[in-house]
């Protein structure tokens, strides 16, 4: 399996914590081991508008100095501007619309060519099923840019920071509305937890179209620290020939766990388990 473990343990967000420059985090990860990194798309690391051509050119020297790549992008979800594609204002529809394309020029200069995707939520005053059509509408736009691209979405189901597309199924039913070739689904096991579901549940479920993971124990914690199976979740992994990288969205947001000490912990537990795989 490849593994990559992302940015946002290292970059502040979304709250303070022991953050370093991205070319430091660049570096200690391909240090560490790992295949590869997947970019949170907020400051200090990768503010789409804070980063001209120079830099980006600069960035893919470090990663090229580094033996490393980034697997992955992840806008921000929320912020001041919103961030939020089902939002029933259209000003913010359609400036977060316009972020997660500028992420996906970003990704393309980084030759990088998986975005991911939070699908938004909706306040009070908006109806579920106007928020749904909101956010479908905002994929599929925001789809047919990144197949010009040549870049894939995958659709989180992210209940802990949303109410809109929460478990496995919504995903499904999301990505099969959007109707667009590029456009697949991913899971992060905190969600699946939040909602006391099997994570192995969403790995059986999603099959074919699962296209990215995002592990973590419990609280965040390092995988195999905090109580949750990761033997049972690399097996139906490997039971699915899943072919993208094991995604490491750990070690925050509390200032109790050490970044560089996370990603290590992380990395050798969930080796230690893929050599005893059947």
């Amino acid at each position: 399996m490849k593994y990559s473990f992302n940015t946002w343990a290292y970059s502040s967000f979304p709250c303070w914590v022991p953050a370093y420059p991205l070319k430091d985090t660049i570096e200690r990860l391909a240090r560490i081991g790992y295949d590869a990194i997947e970019l949170g798309c907020a400051s200090p690391h990768a503010w789409p508008y804070f980063l001209d051509a120079a830099k980006r050119k600069e960035i893919n020297k470090w990663l090229k100095d580094s033996n490393i790549v980034f697997s992955s992008l992840l806008p921000a979800p929320g912020g001041g501007p919103g961030a939020n594609i089902a939002s029933a204002m259209k000003e913010e529809r359609e400036w977060s619309v316009q972020y997660v394309k500028d992420v996906i020029d970003m990704a393309d200069d980084f030759n990088c060519h998986t975005v991911l995707i939070v699908c938004g939520w909706y306040i009070y005053g908006t109806k579920q099923e106007e928020a749904w059509k909101y956010s479908r509408e905002s994929i599929r736009n925001i789809a047919e840019y990144a197949r010009r691209k040549g870049t894939r979405l995958c659709l989180e189901p992210t209940p802990t920071d949303s109410n809109l597309v929460e478990t496995a199924d919504d995903a499904l039913i999301m990505k099969d509305q959007v109707g667009m070739d590029n456009v697949f689904v991913m899971f992060d096991t905190a969600h699946a937890l939040y909602r006391n579901e099997p994570p192995t549940d969403y790995i059986y479920r999603m099959g074919n179209d699962l296209k990215h993971v995002h592990l973590t124990d419990y609280d965040r914690k390092a995988p195999g620290t905090g109580g949750c199976d990761f033997v049972a979740i690399m097996q139906a992994l490997k039971d699915v020939d899943y072919a993208g990288y094991v995604t490491m969205e750990t070690g925050f947001p509390t200032r109790g766990i050490h970044p560089d000490s996370c990603a290590r912990i992380s990395l050798e537990n969930l080796k230690a388990i893929e050599g005893t795989l059947k």
